[in-house]
């Protein structure tokens, strides 16, 4: 579920208790808060694992391109070896087995960066998503510090509300 839903969930749950009078404090049912709470421990470890499970994704990507990278060498290096058996053309072998080699690293290059340009994508968008809860919680925390500290402050306790 997601984390900023669970947030708004708490909100309500927090808006709709009942306020206290001469005070700033609302009595909200614990059974109601609870629930909220498990899930929002639940729902920050998924995106976590969420996270883990790109980086998991850009390795083996990562390793199935080297793979790549070592097959189409080793194909380069037989194509080489066979072209430099025949006397005649041996120079010419030399040159196409220097040219597979190249385009065949160019390519690991080219995989192995899209790669990582993808994870850096998602990591991205997953902090994003995860500074905005962060900010919605800080805020949600700072609401409540401020209404105790309404509630306690001198001008509070002769009996007036703010």
């Amino acid at each position: 579920m997601d984390i900023l839903h669970l947030v708004d969930r708490l909100e309500e749950v927090i808006k709709e208790g009942a306020r206290l009078p001469l005070g700033a404090l609302r009595m909200v049912d614990e059974r109601h808060v609870w629930p909220l709470i498990d899930q929002m421990r639940i729902s920050i470890p998924e995106e976590v694992r969420q996270a883990e499970r790109t980086i998991r994704e850009k390795d083996r990507t990562m390793a199935q391109t080297q793979e790549e990278a070592e097959r189409i060498i080793n194909l380069a290096r037989s194509e080489a070896a066979k072209l430099s058996a025949e006397h005649a053309i041996t120079q010419q072998a030399k040159e196409q087995a220097a040219a597979l080699l190249e385009q065949a690293e160019q390519e690991a290059e080219s995989i192995r960066s899209g790669a990582d340009e993808y994870a850096f994508d998602i990591l991205c968008n997953l902090e994003q998503e995860l500074k905005r809860a962060l900010s919605v919680i800080e805020n949600g925390i700072r609401t409540i510090q401020i209404e105790r500290e309404e509630k306690f402050s001198p001008s509070n306790r002769d009996g007036s509300e703010k």
